[in-house]
């Protein structure tokens, strides 16, 4: 009978040293949102060209709460969808988008294989994507510094007034650089803001400082503790994943924490895993 007893008894005082040392570790938390927001990743870029229209196109098809965009500014002036610095990665070209003028670089095309198909599609400007969604989708837009100076800044903000979107509220912008941040905020303080943190870059003391309602995080540096801070602290926290193999993985793991947002490359995944009870 003693023995019967002792195992469960040790069990629970496992247990329950574990959720002293992690307090809520045992349980699921839950988002500060009613539904946590799926954010198209440079479109549906498992399924088409990554950062092209019809990438985008079939985002949106699948219901989205974000398009996000990446931006780069060519040596013109000009902001494209882009997410490296190097254009090599994703296109037919070589070398960097800002040294090259918007008439230059749509001589390249984006190319990317699936099924065994290669598909080529053109490079667009912010503004043709915004020609072809108009007000009917939310602009999840990322900016960053040109040469360490916050120029991209004023042109994307004139864009985005030219569409009414600010005004519809159609607009979250996110960067790593607070000095972008800053510059979108003098020029549109009504625009929501995200602070991105690098992969192992993550500092939760000034995440939680900063008047930025939305915090961007890699995956792996979400924890319970990041998490409720910075719900305590009155900020969604919003997920992006650098590791594509461990994704589905991650995005489980991180429900349990309750975050508020995914910056998914796997929509339906993302969709259905969101579904569930």
């Amino acid at each position: 009978m003693l023995k019967k007893i002792a195992i469960p008894s040790l069990l629970l005082l496992v247990i329950g040293f574990i959720s002293w040392l992690n307090p809520g570790e045992v349980e699921t938390a839950h988002p500060m949102v009613d539904t946590p927001k799926v954010i198209a990743h440079r479109g549906a870029n498992n399924q088409y060209n990554e950062s092209t229209i019809p990438a985008y196109q079939i985002a949106a098809e699948y219901g989205v709460d974000a398009l996000e965009i990446d931006l780069r500014m060519t040596d013109d002036g000009e902001l494209i969808a882009m997410h490296d610095e190097l254009i090599d990665r994703t296109t037919t070209g070589t070398g960097k988008a800002s040294d090259y003028k918007l008439k230059e670089i749509k001589e390249f095309q984006t190319v990317e294989v699936f099924n065994n198909q290669t598909i080529e599609e053109e490079i667009p400007t912010l503004n043709e994507i915004m020609e072809v969604f108009s007000d009917t989708e939310h602009y999840y837009i990322e900016t960053r510094l040109v040469d360490g100076k916050p120029v991209m800044e004023e042109p994307l903000i004139e864009m985005l007034n030219g569409y009414n979107l600010i005004s519809k509220e159609l607009v979250t912008i996110q960067s790593f650089s607070q000095i972008s941040l800053a510059k979108i905020h003098e020029l549109a303080p009504e625009i929501p803001l995200t602070l991105l943190f690098g992969k192992g870059k993550f500092n939760l003391k000034e995440a939680t400082l900063v008047d930025y309602p939305f915090i961007g995080i890699e995956s792996t540096d979400v924890t319970r503790k990041n998490v409720n801070e910075l719900h305590k602290h009155g900020k969604e926290v919003h997920v992006f994943f650098t590791d594509l193999d461990k994704q589905k993985e991650e995005q489980e793991r991180v429900k349990s924490l309750g975050v508020d947002g995914y910056f998914t490359d796997n929509i339906a995944f993302t969709k259905e895993l969101l579904e569930e009870e």
